[in-house]
């Protein structure tokens, strides 16, 4: 049988609930019945078919007259590797305003333009917005801040078609575009939607870089989609200020 290794110096760990390497998880999820102890007594069949052993409802609550939200708190015997862990690390500088207004200066010679939105049939812009609004997100300033930058932000609803003639007509060096929407993977359907789109509308040395983000996204999945680069949640005007900097005039010097 494995057993963990301490916290602080093994790969191989546990989950922690009340006491180190107890395994004790906590679940949320909803099943399409009305509350009930039945409800109940399936929830805690689910749980203990994910290998929650023992698992008990600490909280359920109807969601209208056929839905039910369950919160599940039990026991899994599983370890986790965290050296096998795959993900994408920062492998660019993280850049002040300043340092990337200077960059782009140096290496452009003009100002480095980006074209962003929300594509489909999505109108969360709060993501695009938080990136590209001077009033930006986490303290920071958005993209609009970078003298060194021209921002087009489209808003909500763009078709793909209207992004793809915006970044020609504007001669985008970059294209955002956030997908918070993502009920049967629309976000991931749009995407791959985009990235061909831009692949026949451009020829690959004049293609602008496509960067996509949402919460839903996978960090691994740039490939898969057909993007430059994912961004997860959390993620900081300056993480794709940076990022964008750094490729455009990394292959511009090339």
């Amino acid at each position: 049988m494995t057993t963990p290794t301490s916290p602080a110096t093994g790969t191989v760990v546990r989950p922690y609930g009340d006491t180190t390497g107890d395994g004790m998880v906590q679940l949320s999820f909803t099943l399409p019945v009305p509350h009930s102890k039945v409800a109940e007594g399936a929830a805690v069949q689910l749980a203990n078919k994910m290998g929650m052993d023992p698992a008990l409802v600490v909280h359920a609550k109807a969601m209208g007259p056929d839905f039910t939200f369950f919160v599940v708190y039990g026991r899994v015997n599983h370890l986790v590797d965290t050296s096998k862990v795959e993900v994408v690390e920062r492998d660019y500088p993280l850049l002040t305003p300043a340092e990337a207004n200077a960059e782009i200066k140096r290496a452009l010679r003009r100002r480095l333009v980006v074209v962003g939105g929300c594509i489909g049939t999505d109108a969360h812009t709060v993501g695009i917005d938080a990136i590209l609004n001077i009033k930006g997100f986490a303290g920071e300033k958005g993209l609009e801040y970078y003298r060194e930058l021209k921002v087009v932000n489209l808003g909500a609803q763009v078709s793909v078609p209207q992004l793809v003639d915006r970044a020609v007509e504007e001669q985008a060096d970059a294209v955002l575009v956030s997908q918070v929407v993502s009920q049967r993977d629309a976000h991931v359907l749009n995407t791959k939607e985009m990235s061909a789109a831009f692949r026949e509308a451009f020829p690959p040395a004049r293609r602008p870089l496509l960067v996509v983000g949402g919460p839903r996204f996978d960090e691994t999945m740039a490939g898969e989609l057909g993007v430059d680069r994912v961004f997860g949640r959390g993620t900081t005007p300056s993480e794709v200020a940076s990022y964008v900097v750094h490729r455009v005039v990394r292959e511009r010097s090339a």
